[in-house]
Order: structure tokens, then sequence, then C-alpha cells
């Protein structure tokens, strides 16, 4: 599945246009000359309702300047990191292990696993990320997590995309990791359920938010050892019989915000394999490595 959608230019909120055609608007033989052309879209650019809504737009930054995300710093854009924040994140790039998507210090070649992969594979096929654990990226997940920045799942999914291009360009389906009813009670809203759709709008690649559903209330998973969160997550997820046939024969891929050992997203693979899943794979903002946390 191809990542690359066609673009077109439109006009600022407002603007009427109706009566100001474009040269792609007239057939090949009426199609005006270039003269004709310019002066259209100069009357477009110029008309009363475009200079209004780019003067209002003009109003609020002067009021609200644009501010960077994590230290609230200036920014040219809204909705961006400071140069100081972006040089401080842990981006994960080539080389690294092409199962667990964990960086290599030194570059072995294409196709390589870690020896983690090789020792302990994950139930999952491949896993990517944007960033480790630490520093800007950490920040960002835990104002979107617990600081309800839900504005920040467009600047985050926007990342993951480019992170995780190849496990998305062959990608049928995604789905969050879900979160139990009383903890999304709570909460009120789920992190990765932001990060999916988000990731969806950016993609065009489906999402499902119920076909992978958290059927048993467990403890947090923070502070436990590994052995100690496969057996607490033991029966916690399942599918939801009306959305079985969704899952059967399809290419998955598990969003969540930070992969720690990995034990929910291997219980999350596990259900989905026995649903017949034809391939899972992992997509996260975060993961941990080693000395992250």
């Amino acid at each position: 599945m191809s990542l690359t959608h066609k673009s077109s230019a439109r006009p600022l909120p407002g603007a009427d246009t109706t009566d100001l055609p474009d040269v792609a608007d007239f057939p090949a033989s009426e199609t005006p000359d270039i003269a004709d052309a310019g002066w259209r879209r100069f009357l477009r650019r110029f008309h009363p309702r475009h200079i209004a809504g780019g003067a209002l737009r003009t109003g609020v930054e002067l009021l609200y300047p644009p501010q960077c995300v994590t230290c609230e710093a200036a920014t040219a854009t809204p909705f961006s990191l400071c140069v100081t924040c972006w040089n401080a994140m842990p981006l994960i790039s080539k080389p690294y292990c092409e199962r667990l998507g964990t960086p290599f210090a030194v570059d072995y070649g294409m196709g390589m696993l870690s020896p983690a992969a090789i020792a302990d594979p994950p139930r999952f096929d491949r896993a990517r990320a944007v960033a480790r654990h630490k520093d800007t990226a950490r920040d960002l997940v835990g104002r979107l997590k617990y600081g309800e920045r839900l504005d920040l799942a467009t600047l985050m999914a926007k990342m993951m995309v480019q992170a995780g291009r190849d496990v998305l360009e062959e990608a049928d389906l995604l789905v969050p990791v879900p979160m139990h009813r009383f903890r999304l009670w709570r909460r009120r809203y789920n992190q990765a359920a932001l990060l999916a759709n988000a990731v969806s709008r950016q993609t065009g690649v489906p999402v499902n938010l119920d076909a992978l559903r958290r059927i048993r209330h467990t403890r947090a998973q923070v502070g436990l050892r590994r052995p100690e969160r496969q057996q607490n997550l033991q029966g916690a997820f399942g599918i939801a019989p009306e959305h079985q046939g969704l899952i059967t024969g399809r290419r998955v891929v598990v969003i969540d915000d930070v992969r720690t050992t990995g034990s929910t997203l291997n219980a999350c693979a596990h259900i989905l394999r026995k649903a017949g899943a034809a391939r899972i794979d992992v997509l996260t903002f975060t993961l941990v490595a080693d000395g992250d946390i």
C-alpha cells in the first residue's frame, strides 16, 4: 500500500473562489493564455475574504505566538519543536534490528537481528519506533499520556509515519493497544487510539478501535519485571466476535505510545495471530532501550 497521496492547494476558510476558475478547469481547447491565468490567480490571492482570513490568522499569532510543544520557547510555526528540543530528540535511524527496531551501535549489514531478537523472538513480525524513550521523546509521551495534551497526537503520528514507513506501506489495518473500560473511564481517553486515528488520517490505512479489546482489568505494568508483566497480561486481551472476519488474513499494525519490555505488544500479537492475522507489525512513538529508564 502506497503512502503517497495526491494533494491540491486549498483556499483559506471563507475564501470565495466560485467565480475564479483555475487553468485546470478549462478544456485543453479553451485554456486561457498564461497572462490570463496569472491574472485569475492574482484575483484569487487578493480576494477580500482571502485577505481577511489571512489577517485573522496573523492577528491570532500576534496574540498567541507559536510555542514549542515541550519547553514553550518561541517557534516559527505552531505545534512544532524548537531547535533545542529537536536536537535533544533521540531519534532512531538505521542501523537497527530488523525484527525489534532497536538501534545498533555498529552497522552489521541489512537484515541483521539483535541478540535479544534471536534469543527471545517476539510474537510480532517487526517493530518500529520514532525515538528512544528519553529526553524530548519521553516528555512528549508524558504530555500526551498524562498531561491531556491531545493535540500532540498529530505531531507524534507524523513522526511515526516516517519511522514506520516500511510497515505502513504493507498494512491493511491499524489497531491500537486497547485500554480497559475502567481505566478509560478514569483517564477519559486512550492515547494509543489517538495516535492510531492520527496515523490513519495521514496514511489512509483503515483503523479499527474495537476489534482488539481489553477484557480483563490488570494492574499497571510500571515497576513490574518481565516475568511479572507477562503473568499480569495473561488473558487480558481478546477479539470482538463481530470483528473476527476483519482480522483474518489481514496485515495488522498495532499502535501504542511506548514499548518497554514488549510484553503488552506480545500479548496483543498472540491474540491477533490466533484470530488469523497474516502479519503483525508494531509501531510506537518510543521504545525503551538499555539505559533509558
